[in-house]
């Protein structure tokens, strides 16, 4: 075999082991991204999730589609995520409710919470807040935490509160009250933020422990009163309301959210993920919409939001067992 046959050999050879060994970047490139929200279409997941996806598709050239796949707490969304085909065509959506509350809430899960997932990058951290239906509050002349309290404890069972599902970090965040103020409400869940934010709104339920991005348009209406910040620290977008740790030290639970792919999705696509989804965080008027909706972007690379998963994960085994807080 002459040297120049050889070379062409060789080259045809390498080009077919180049074009096998990276089918998934290959088909990926062109075709519909799928994001799955695992909630319903309305709510502050879902409105800055469908902020980013059209700003990404530019960069990445090809459609990014929502699919809402609402239930189990946000669960049915992240399994179908987790047993998707690790092509770069489908992508979801992780958060504190699925990533690390409901693993310790449930007895067993479909999906290991760190283990069937390849990080993307990280998009909120959003303060949760107390909030109460300003008509109720005005009838019942609840008017801070220490008021809200008080009726609660010589009211026991009068007072009601919604989540956005069994395990989110609503529905933990009002156990936690419960059993720090020592009162007893009862919780009504909902599939998503938006219509437990309804339930409120309509006088059905009481109040809400939800996110501040999805109750924050209501309190500039003044339809909802803010009683408290679930932060550590107080919330420069509600510097007046005080923290729940102010009044029950130790008290802080918050919420973030953002993308994932399936474990075994390659290297190179989960990059070319996060660089496109980076630049639609950090692009300035996503930054502006985001304001809007009182939440933060907060763009990582993959390897840091993986360790805010660990840790989240971790931390969370301890504030569920304290709160006694279960859902099976």
């Amino acid at each position: 075999m002459d040297r120049r046959h050889f070379l062409a050999t060789a080259s045809t050879t390498l080009g077919a082991l180049a074009t096998f060994a990276a089918p998934a970047l290959v088909h990926a490139q062109g075709k519909p991204i799928k994001l799955i929200v695992p909630f319903v279409a309305g709510g502050a997941t879902d409105v800055t999730c469908r902020l980013i996806a059209e700003k990404a598709a530019v960069t990445l050239g090809q459609p990014v589609i929502i699919e809402n796949r609402p239930g189990g707490g946000g669960g049915i969304g992240v399994d179908a995520v987790a047993k998707a085909a690790p092509d770069g065509l489908t992508i979801g959506m992780a958060a504190v409710a699925m990533n690390a509350i409901n693993p310790w809430l449930f007895k067993k899960l479909p999906y290991d919470p760190i283990k069937d997932f390849a990080p993307i990058t990280q998009m909120v951290r959003i303060p949760n807040v107390l909030v109460m239906n300003a008509d109720t509050a005005k009838r019942l002349n609840v008017k801070t935490l220490k008021d809200f309290v008080a009726y609660a404890r010589a009211n026991p069972a009068r007072l009601s509160y919604a989540s956005g599902g069994n395990g989110s970090a609503g529905h933990l965040g009002g156990e936690m009250f419960k059993a720090k103020a020592g009162f007893y409400a009862v919780h009504i869940p909902y599939n998503g933020g938006a219509p437990s934010q309804l339930a409120m709104l309509s006088g059905t339920v009481d109040f809400t422990l939800d996110n501040l991005a999805t109750s924050g348009a209501n309190i500039r209406a003044g339809k909802v009163i803010p009683l408290a910040v679930t932060t550590a620290r107080r919330s420069a977008l509600l510097p007046d309301v005080p923290t729940m740790a102010e009044t029950y030290p130790g008290f802080e639970i918050d919420t973030w959210w953002g993308l994932i792919a399936p474990v075994a999705t390659p290297k190179d696509v989960v990059a070319r993920l996060n660089q496109a989804f980076v630049a639609a965080l950090e692009s300035p008027d996503i930054k502006t919409k985001f304001a809007g909706m009182m939440a933060e972007p907060v763009p990582s690379t993959p390897e840091q939001f993986a360790d805010l998963m660990k840790r989240e994960y971790a931390r969370y085994e301890g504030v569920v067992k304290a709160s006694g807080a279960t859902v099976d």
